[in-house]
């Protein structure tokens, strides 16, 4: 597998800034992957746009074959490229998204090349997963529909592979009060920044550390002078939860919120976005990866679970065997010092081709 090629295809791929909404500069990526990828299947890619965004897919000829799911936008805003370009030194590159996840993006399509037979193959590479995957989960469920297995190239975990992940929810909370003088007349307001903090308690209180239900109060705003009763205030929230239920009842709570501060009205908006991953959706699979790498001398590869979700959330949920995390190794992803190792791409290229030519082995 040729290194000077996956590195300068990776250089390149983040080179192209891709945040989540970025028109432009996701359709510049996947003219990108098309000229890698168009040779090796025989056939176009599509481009589908939903809601503004653009997807990219291979669809197979045929069903029951393997889906490689991944995404190409980025939580980096334009212009991060100029403060922090790509660089590879002491065997790490470094660059945003290079980790999460245009490394991954890389590996897929080393593996398409080292696999027997790639035709066989169905690509999907969305633009909005870092977001919630709006505008492609039914796009996302919809090829993995076809498929008999998914293999998701999200960054791996220190090496290891991701077989469970957590379920999660986001919620806006937004309060209405009124405004009045806070030097004169305050009595006359309904303060929402009051109202604001006995929710941030009350939906704090809703969280189960026993049973690894986290509640995060993450993005608050309200006031709009020192001297005015906050007439508006504005509270998100991240819930990230093992078990379907407990998002469930944490839902039921959201939207039962009640004001506290007479006069405020309280409005939620929100729901369940990722159903958990669960362990058995990877089981299979990972047995097979372990295998595939034992056969390759590969290290064997540890399984992981994590708090973050993904696309790979959608199809476990379906039934639909899955396996998360084989993306190279690396750290940081969603942070200043990200990075990964540059070795590590050809690596997980074979053991992603040494899977597929497992799970398509007629």
């Amino acid at each position: 597998m040729d290194h000077a090629l996956l590195c300068e295809r990776l250089s390149a791929l983040v080179a192209v800034e891709s945040p989540s909404g970025h028109t432009e500069g996701l359709e510049r990526c996947y003219a990108l992957m098309r000229s890698w990828g168009e040779p090796l299947l025989g056939r176009p890619a599509e481009i589908v746009a939903v809601g503004g965004t653009p997807h990219m897919l291979w669809r197979a000829p045929a069903e029951g074959g393997v889906l490689l799911l991944g995404h190409a936008d980025t939580v980096w805003p334009l212009g991060t490229i100029i403060r922090r370009p790509f660089r590879a030194e002491g065997g790490r590159a470094y660059g945003p998204g290079v980790f999460d996840m245009k490394a991954g993006l890389v590996t897929a399509f080393a593996a398409l090349a080292e696999c027997r037979d790639p035709a066989i193959v169905s690509i999907l590479i969305t633009g909005d997963e870092e977001i919630g995957s709006a505008t492609s989960r039914a796009l996302v469920e919809d090829m993995a529909g076809a498929c008999g297995a998914v293999l998701v190239l999200e960054p791996s975990q220190a090496g290891a592979l991701k077989t469970a992940r957590k379920g999660g929810s986001f919620y806006s909370v937004d309060i209405t009060g009124k405004a009045a003088h806070a030097g004169l007349e305050p009595e006359r307001g309904v303060n929402a920044l009051l109202e604001l903090a006995a929710q941030v308690v009350a939906v704090s209180e809703l969280a189960d550390p026993e049973r690894g239900t986290t509640v995060t109060p993450t993005v608050a705003r309200a006031g709009t002078a020192t001297n005015t009763v906050p007439a508006h205030a504005h509270l998100r929230v991240d819930v990230r939860a093992w078990e379907l239920a407990e998002l469930a009842r944490v839902d039921e709570h959201m939207h039962a919120l009640a004001p506290t501060v007479p006069g405020a009205v309280v409005r939620v908006d929100g729901e369940v976005n990722r159903p958990p991953l669960e362990p058995a959706s990877s089981r299979e699979l990972y047995a097979a990866a372990r295998k595939a790498a034992a056969r390759l001398g590969l290290p064997d590869p540890e399984e992981v679970a994590v708090g973050g979700a993904s696309d790979a959330n959608f199809t476990g949920a379906l039934g639909i065997p899955t396996l998360d995390g084989l993306g190279p190794l690396g750290d940081g992803a969603h942070a200043e010092h990200e990075w990964v190792d540059l070795a590590s791409l050809a690596d997980r290229a074979r053991l992603v081709a040494a899977l597929i030519d497992t799970l398509t082995r007629s």
